[in-house]
């Protein structure tokens, strides 16, 4: 009796514990009233049971929600929701087409100057985003003005769509604007290829500012913000003149007045400078196309059954485009060239683009075509000219965006999408192709002009072109004091270009190091 009352007072807590425990479990899980849960979680997996608990808040919230929800939404607030949704994907989508420029663009110049592309093609929209938010997107869109040149509305001050003559529903002033700034910035970017490798990097900059700031926008404005050439009848959907031919024009004009890169044209020759990484140019190629899918269908600023009949037309003129150019560069150069298959591909993108609304699935195939002949033949005409674009900048956007301009005046027939635009082929006459005939020339004097005299100012003040030995050594270096691939060392040939190789496991004795 004595050993059993010590050992109770010895461990009173370990008893009441498991004596807590067997009342516990005896009253509760054994309890009858949950019988039917033991039941259930024999039956079910852990996963069904899971899904109950997330089966009653979507039933809470949709029921709250539903209660809430005093008047139903109207027609026409949904399509407003949707057009928004729709335009600030394609915005992203277009923006993002920086990221393809940046890959092209580098993969087609030489590897000491990657870091100069790269950083040239990553500033220019942060400055093309400052100048248009500043003056550009008023000049081109706000309605205090004329036929010639708008005003209104400064640093995007005016939330007022119709400030800015934005007429489609659900679409803000902030989203509209984030879809046009794209645009601009596009425009600045294709100058960026055409000077690559040799061009001062402060040069560039002040002419990007000016371009997206003042010029850009004064013929957009013509063609997109109810100006003259709306007026007059000129058709350009998404921008084959607007975009792709206004850049090409100051791109031409900035190679010529820069001069060709070292070794380009030597005793009557052209010589070839390869690239240094044609897979980033590849994949730049590639993510350029898709960005075409808000490019293009992107314009129609609202959702609604174009969008995909132009999304149809934009995709087949970049395929037809880049076998035409292969097939060209083929026969022409016995060989199919990689770079060739690459700008072909961006010709038929750049030539559709104009029409892409307006013409049939055939015609678009037809355009395509054509621009993949067209970009090949281009290249070559630059090059007898002595006029040096490193990516071929000034054939693929200002040649073939002035071939897809035309091409509204001679294909556009009304099909799919219900625009009421005809042209020479199916009816219309010449009075379509005239007036797209007066539109590229008046977007492209404008251009020329403009760029002839910054691009002359800056080399009056600046100089322009980098000295020789900075373009020797590579504007990596000279510009930027870094590179791009650290740990390869860099051989000159003898037109001034390089070649790198990693360091290890290669025998650098017969090689010159820059």
């Amino acid at each position: 009796m004595m050993s059993k009352h010590k050992i109770d007072r010895k461990s009173p807590s370990l008893n009441r514990r498991q004596t807590d425990r067997q009342h516990s479990s005896n009253s509760l899980w054994n309890a009858p009233s949950l019988e039917s849960i033991q039941k259930i979680t024999k039956i079910f997996s852990p996963y069904w049971l899971a899904c109950i608990p997330l089966a009653a808040v979507i039933f809470v919230v949709w029921n709250s929600a539903a209660v809430a929800q005093d008047t139903p939404l109207k027609a026409e607030d949904v399509q407003g929701m949707l057009n928004m949704i729709w335009v600030l994907i394609a915005a992203i989508l277009v923006i993002f087409m920086n990221a393809g420029f940046a890959m092209l663009e580098t993969g087609f110049c030489r590897q000491k100057n990657a870091v100069n592309v790269l950083t040239k093609n990553l500033i220019v929209f942060a400055l093309s985003t400052l100048s248009f938010w500043a003056t550009g997107y008023s000049l081109m869109f706000a309605n205090i003005g004329n036929g010639f040149i708008g005003a209104g509305g400064w640093f995007l001050s005016s939330n007022s769509t119709e400030t800015y003559g934005i007429t489609i529903a659900g679409l803000t002033v902030p989203v509209h604007f984030l879809f046009q700034v794209a645009f601009a910035g596009t425009a600045a970017t294709i100058v960026s290829g055409a000077v690559a490798e040799r061009i001062k990097f402060v040069d560039f900059l002040i002419f990007s500012l000016l371009l997206v700031g003042v010029s850009y926008p004064i013929t957009g404005h013509w063609v997109w913000g109810g100006g003259w050439l709306s007026t007059l009848g000129f058709k350009d959907f998404a921008g084959s003149t607007v975009v792709h031919a206004v850049g090409g024009c100051a791109a031409l004009v900035g190679a010529a007045i820069l001069g060709p890169r070292e070794g380009k044209y030597r005793d009557g020759r052209i010589n070839a400078i390869p690239g240094h990484n044609m897979s980033i140019a590849t994949l730049g190629c590639l993510i350029l196309w898709i960005g075409w899918f808000g490019f293009n269908p992107g314009s129609e600023l609202a959702v609604n059954a174009a969008v995909p009949y132009i999304a149809v037309t934009t995709n087949l003129a970049g395929a037809a485009g880049g076998v035409a150019a292969t097939i060209t560069s083929w026969t022409k150069d016995g060989k199919p060239d990689l770079s060739m298959v690459i700008n072909g591909i961006l010709a038929g993108l750049v030539a559709i683009t104009a029409g892409c609304a307006y013409v049939s699935f055939v015609s678009a195939v037809i355009i395509g075509l054509i621009a993949g002949i067209i970009v090949v033949y281009a290249v070559s005409f630059f090059d007898n000219l002595r006029i040096d674009d490193p990516v071929g900048a000034t054939s693929v956007h200002l040649v073939n965006g002035i071939w897809g301009t035309l091409a509204v005046g001679l294909f556009a027939d009304n099909v799919g999408t219900g625009y009421e635009v005809q042209g020479l082929f199916f009816g219309g006459g010449v009075t379509q192709l005239i007036n797209q005939i007066i539109g590229v020339l008046a977007c492209c004097a404008f251009t020329l002009v403009f760029s002839v005299v910054v691009w002359m100012v800056l080399k009056a003040v600046f100089g322009l072109r980098v000295s020789l030995e900075e373009e020797i050594n590579g504007l990596d270096i000279g510009e930027h004091g870094m590179e791009a691939y650290s740990g390869f060392v860099k051989e000159a040939d003898i037109f001034g270009s390089s070649r790198s190789s990693s360091v290890s496991g290669v025998d650098m004795t017969s090689r010159s190091e820059i």
